[in-house]
């Protein structure tokens, strides 16, 4: 799949079908997410309705993490393989990954003034999420810094793939120092901690976000193709003969 899709021809016929699909998916996951989170989900027994904050928090630092993951695999492909459509998947998906990243902060910051009584510490979990909203921002300046948009996509693949050393620090900054945030629930040894009410509907609304996430990207990449395919036209197209009666000057008789 990942060669087939290399020509860009056959990835605009293959996505085509296939973005209508995940979007569709994505939303009726979305609609069943939050109606077990709102209305079927149990209130925490000490956080009471405010842990309702998590079916959003959650799924969007799950994403917001995973895109940059997919960002600097995207970019290692681009380097080694010159892979025609990776330069393009990154740059598509960095966008969506800064806003995952912002709703994960700010779901964080809503939650966190009920449980810690501030809206923001300086805390280990928070800073290195807050880091890696700005690699998000910097990669994307980086890309778009360059009047070559071959430079420019160098030189944000290696900015990705140096902020990937943030993404451990984020993962296990819990466990390394003294962190108010709570340690992880869902993926850790030993299986999950959170009791079946809450995990299925926190599941179900992962699955949305990622479903939307791939639905996003597959539009944003048909998109830049797009783009630039017209712009390839346009170079290609040979200048228009300038019209005499339009520019004013006279014509030549002969």
């Amino acid at each position: 799949m990942f060669a087939y899709l290399a020509n860009p021809a056959r990835f605009m016929r293959v996505s085509g079908r296939a973005w209508r699909f995940v979007a569709a998916s994505g939303i009726a996951a979305l609609a069943i997410g939050l109606y077990l989170a709102l209305a079927v989900a149990p209130p925490d027994y000490q956080q009471g309705e405010s842990v309702r904050i998590m079916f959003v928090h959650v799924p969007s630092a799950i994403l917001a993490e995973g895109v940059y993951y997919l960002i600097a695999l995207a970019s290692f492909v681009a380097l080694v393989w010159r892979h025609p459509l990776a330069d393009v998947a990154a740059q598509a998906a960095a966008p969506i990954g800064a806003a995952f990243t912002l709703v994960c902060l700010a779901t964080g910051s809503l939650w966190g003034k009920p449980m810690w009584g501030a809206w923001w510490v300086w805390d280990a979990r928070l800073t290195s999420v807050l880091v890696l909203f700005f690699l998000y921002l910097g990669y994307i300046a980086l890309v778009n810094a360059f009047e070559d948009p071959a430079r420019g996509a160098r030189a944000g693949a290696v900015l990705a793939l140096v902020g990937v050393i943030d993404l451990p620090i984020i993962k296990f900054s819990v466990n390394w120092w003294n962190t108010l945030h709570q340690p992880a629930s869902i993926l850790r040894m030993g299986g999950p901690t959170i009791d079946r009410s809450m995990l299925v509907p926190l599941l179900v609304m992962t699955l949305a976000f990622v479903l939307l996430f791939a639905a996003l990207l597959l539009l944003r990449m048909r998109a830049t193709l797009n783009e630039r395919k017209a712009r390839a036209l346009r170079l290609a197209a040979p200048p228009r003969r300038a019209d005499p009666v339009s520019t004013g000057a006279a014509p030549v008789l002969r």
